[in-house]
């Protein structure tokens, strides 16, 4: 194989110079500018982009017709710019950095995690069934709820702005909190694993501006959790009863409890069941699950 490359090699540098090395840096580079120009698309940054190739092309006409107090002008002002671009697009930045560190490439590369998640996944079918049962029934009553479900990212940051619980998760715990009248029921609840860890924590509003204008303060942060972290958020809404699911920014409304349950199996990451062989006493096997 090694051989081959070399052999290829040899041929691209005589036809024209170009080592493999070459080939595979192009490629790189090729994908790094394609992400960034999607990434860009996405963002503020789209507007600013059109905005510095308007003045660049703005300077190539002053360089060309020589307007030297223009072109000293912009030699000076270069640097205070660059910072100014780093500084107004210091919140798309910071969310490219974390979507980066989300994907997990050297872990799915090096398999550091094996045995980490237990037979049940990140969660049980009884803390899905529960879960989705005091939603249902909170929102018969219009209580209004907010369930965050931690993933990968941790969320101890968001812990600490509430009270411990350390319990483990049930329908009637879950409603207990968020109960009128109550001192746990304003703020959301975290959970993690099975368990609920902490209650009345305050969550990131999102800046959204596609978000219909009839969702209240629960709704906004439901979404902005979702949208600083991988979590998962269920919002049982306090003027209609109706549950949703905020997920990676988006959020889906009107759900029922079993379209609930779906959507935390989603992310339950519940390892599938492999097939068992049965020996038979003839020295036959039969396979089953």
């Amino acid at each position: 194989m090694l051989k081959g490359f070399e052999v290829l090699e040899t041929y691209l540098a005589r036809i024209s110079g170009v080592r493999w090395a070459d080939i595979v840096e192009v490629m790189i580079l090729s994908f790094l500018i394609y992400n960034i120009l999607v990434w860009i698309k996405d963002t503020r940054a789209w507007s600013l982009l059109k905005s510095i190739i308007f003045i660049a092309v703005l300077l190539l006409i002053a360089a060309y017709f020589e307007m030297n107090t223009i072109l000293w002008i912009v030699n000076n002002l270069l640097s205070v710019g660059v910072i100014a671009v780093v500084v107004i697009l210091q919140p798309e930045l910071r969310k490219a950095v974390d979507e980066l560190g989300r994907k997990n490439i050297i872990s799915s590369l090096l398999p550091f995690d094996v045995g980490k998640n237990s037979v049940e996944g990140r969660f049980s079918d009884k803390t899905i069934n529960e879960i989705s049962k005091a939603c249902v029934e909170m929102g018969k009553v219009k209580t209004g709820a907010l369930i965050v479900v931690e993933q990968e990212q941790s969320l101890a940051e968001y812990e600490r702005t509430g009270i411990d619980v350390d319990g483990i998760i049930t329908s009637q715990l879950l409603i207990n909190i968020f109960e009128h009248n109550t001192p746990l029921h304003d703020g959301a609840v975290i959970v993690r694993g099975n368990r609920v860890t902490s209650a009345t924590c305050y969550l990131p509003l999102s800046d959204n501006m596609m978000l219909s204008k009839d969702l209240g303060t629960r709704h906004r942060a439901g979404v902005g959790i979702s949208e600083a972290t991988d979590s998962l958020t269920v919002i049982v809404s306090e003027e209609t009863g109706k549950i949703s699911v905020a997920y990676k920014g988006a959020l889906s409304r009107g759900l029922s409890g079993e379209d609930l349950k779906e959507r935390l199996r989603e992310i339950q990451n519940k390892p599938e069941e492999e097939p068992r062989k049965r020996i038979w006493w003839k020295g036959r096997s039969k396979v089953e699950k």
